[in-house]
This record gives C-alpha cells, structure tokens and sequence, in this order.
C-alpha cells in the first residue's frame, strides 16, 4: 500500500505562480510512476504530468511551458510548480503514483485560480 499526501493548494490570481507537493509513504520501493492529475468541477480527471523513475516526463499540452514536474526519489516526494496559472487551471489537483500492477491517488488539494 502506498499513501500520498499533498500540500500547497490555495487561491491566486490569474498570472500567479503555486507549488504543490506530495510525499509518498508505504511501499515506496514499488512506485515507478508519480506525478499529478486534476479534476474541474463536472469534468473527468484528467492527467497534468507524470514522471517515471527512469526520468521520462509527460505533460498535457494545456500546461505545457507553464508547470513543470520534478521529483526527489530518494525522499519519496514529488513537486508540481504551477506558473501564469489561468482561470481554465482551477481544479482539485490529485498526487499520483504507479507501481506494476495499481494506480494510488491522494487526497486532493484545492487549486483556484481567479480572473
């Protein structure tokens, strides 16, 4: 079992820059995948960015050149910096991570991004 949890949600304006952060515990050694995927209100979650632990980087083109994905193996933690966030960015932002055979999920931090 894997938990994840996340921090650094808040509200900002439109053009404002967040740093989100998640910290795995448990079977750590499992993971290969960690990275973030978010859901807006009355939309599906979506992916934003995922890493593998062999360095592979995966954007969704909507965050292209404005967030960028990092992650600290050794201290189990990855981080989501969120730059000229838009109104379109506001959503609940979800820690991921993959080992073989399950997909884990935080709990979820509030991003809200005002016009």
């Amino acid at each position: 079992q894997v938990r994840l949890v996340e921090s650094g949600g808040g509200l900002v304006q439109a053009g404002g820059s967040l740093r989100l952060s998640c910290a795995a515990t448990g079977k750590i050694l499992s993971i290969n995948t960690m990275g973030w995927y978010r859901q807006a209100p009355e939309k599906q979650r979506e992916l934003v960015a995922v890493t593998t632990r062999g360095g592979t980087i995966n954007y969704a083109d909507s965050v292209k050149g404005r967030f960028t994905i990092s992650r600290d193996i050794p201290k189990n933690t990855v981080f989501l910096q969120m730059n000229n966030l838009k109104p379109e960015d506001t959503a609940v932002y979800y820690c991921h991570a993959r080992d073989v055979y399950t997909p884990y999920f935080g709990q979820g931090t509030q991003v809200t991004v005002s016009s």
